[in-house]
């Protein structure tokens, strides 16, 4: 069965969730929730290494993250894509709208 890992971590200026394993329908529901609890009033920055297969549903986890942020005055950042993940975010076409970071250093600059 896939499985997603998700751990959180408390930056100055964000909340840092580390994914691991596979985004899909049966996987994404707690990312969700969390994306969507934390945006709110923080940036969020999903680091992406580890992530081994990405589909539709986690995609659009990303992109509702992204407008969400937007609403809120904040912003959702992907950190480290793994090659899956790359993939997957560049068939969206909206590759260039995403914020990728390689470092969470690079959201205390935001």
């Amino acid at each position: 069965m896939d499985q997603l890992t998700l751990r959180e971590k408390v930056g100055v200026n964000y909340m840092l969730l580390e994914l691991s394993g596979t985004m899909n329908a049966n996987t994404c529901v707690e990312l969700e929730q969390k994306v969507y609890q934390y945006i709110i009033d923080s940036n969020v920055v999903l680091d992406m290494e580890q992530v081994l297969e990405i589909d539709s549903s986690g995609v659009g986890v990303i992109i509702a993250g992204h407008n969400d942020g937007e609403k809120y005055g904040t912003r959702l950042f992907i950190m480290n894509p793994s090659e899956p993940a790359r993939i997957a975010l560049t068939k969206t076409g909206f590759i260039d709208v995403f914020n990728i970071i390689h470092s969470v250093t690079e959201v205390a600059d935001v």
